[in-house]
């Protein structure tokens, strides 16, 4: 790995920003990217090329415009920033924020390569020289403590836009043993013997199956997506809470399907996807859909089908995910942000990640909502400033 550019005066002075505003234009930039990924801190398939391209191809539109900044020293590229503007609706109006393309889809994000602090530096002094077609800059997803360090704030306000580190969520995270059994040792006692019950009482279903596909890269000669299996993960979607949703990104809801779709294939050509179905006679009865990349799944969808028995089906999947991570040698699962029951029984511990917000002294709307979120804060009201189901509110992972 390339070690980190410290970004000193003359650094500084040297260094310019390449901004990309069209997709086409960005396909010159691939094989740098490609090249920063291993470097960047809490990497996963959120941070590839291929997902922010696809990302492009679906969202771009009236509510949503890219701005990636290309920051070069010497003519070389040392650190990329994704960075977009989109709508969103809060109580004071819809509000232009300049922020990371994440979308709520994973807990982290931030620059691409190892040169994050000289990345922000170089890219907020092109964000505070060029026209503000924002309401509202807010970088959300940020590891603060330790990759971050305050970094990104620090690089706002040297820039002239004072900025402040905030948390924003929590993420609940199994850090796994070298052992299935090393794992459960680690449990509380009424739990181990819960998990072992749920896993009998299913078992006693009849036939059980439980199948994880995880393709090695195209480049390493596989990158096979298991159209197959995506099917039935669809399949058991579309049975459980998510088929009868109306809102959210579920994988049956009509404004992703083609999108997840999409993104499956990148995954799967990039050797990042990662599938596990639990058959119950052979039919397709509990999913988890995942992305994982350096030892790390990141979960992204979960159900059940409640038609084939209410008794222990997601526990029972989930536990055979995390033992077969534990065989497989993978250092963590993210099972995402909320706090669901069954989150809270299989994690080891939560990380907590933060946001950094500007808001310009004359954009209205955007004072609009720093007021708003001081009277959240005031009266612990969850709802001020914010609408229900707003792209900022979160994504419900069950």
């Amino acid at each position: 790995m390339r070690a980190a550019i410290l970004p000193t005066d003359e650094w500084l002075r040297m260094a310019d920003v390449v901004e990309i505003n069209d997709l086409d234009a960005l396909q010159h930039y691939r094989l740098a990217w490609n090249a920063l990924l291993p470097g960047t801190p809490r990497a996963s398939f959120f941070h590839t090329y291929d997902w922010l391209v696809t990302q492009w191809k679906h969202c771009a539109g009236p509510d949503r415009r890219y701005r990636i900044l290309i920051v070069r020293a010497a003519g070389e590229v040392i650190g990329i920033l994704p960075l977009c503007v989109q709508r969103e609706p809060y109580h004071v109006a819809r509000v232009r924020v300049l922020t990371y393309p994440m979308a709520d889809w994973g807990a982290w994000y931030g620059p691409i390569g190892p040169n994050q602090a000289a990345t922000m530096r170089v890219a907020a002094r092109h964000l505070a020289e060029t026209p503000r077609d924002w309401d509202l800059l807010e970088l959300r997803w940020v590891d603060a403590d330790p990759v971050d360090r305050t970094a990104s704030a620090a690089a706002l306000r040297a820039a002239g836009l004072p900025a402040r580190l905030s948390p924003y969520e929590f993420t609940s995270v199994v850090g796994l043993s070298a052992t299935w059994a090393e794992y459960l040792a680690g449990r509380d006692r009424r739990w181990r013997h819960e998990v072992r019950r749920q896993l009998r009482v299913v078992e006693g279903l009849g036939d059980v199956e439980f199948v994880r596909h995880r393709p090695a890269s195209a480049a390493c000669g596989d990158g096979q997506p298991r159209w197959d299996l995506f099917d039935e993960c669809r399949q058991v979607a579309a049975a459980s809470w998510q088929g009868r949703s109306t809102t959210g990104n579920t994988m049956t809801h009509d404004s992703v399907r083609d999108f997840l779709a999409d993104c499956h294939e990148s995954a799967a050509r990039l050797g990042m996807v990662d599938m596990a179905v639990l058959r119950v006679n052979g039919r397709p009865a509990a999913f988890a859909y995942n992305y994982h990349y350096d030892g790390v799944v990141t979960g992204l969808r979960t159900g059940y089908d409640r038609t084939v028995s209410v008794r222990g089906l997601g526990r029972a999947l989930v536990a055979n995910v995390i033992r077969d991570s534990c065989d497989r040698g993978d250092r963590a699962i993210d099972l995402g942000v909320g706090d669901y029951d069954f989150k809270r029984r299989f994690r080891t511990h939560v990380e907590y990640n933060s946001r950094v917000t500007h808001y310009p002294p004359l954009a209205l709307r955007s004072q609009g909502v720093r007021l708003t979120r001081w009277l959240k804060s005031q009266w612990g009201d969850e709802t001020v400033g914010k609408k229900p189901n707003s792209p900022a509110a979160g994504i419900a992972t069950k």
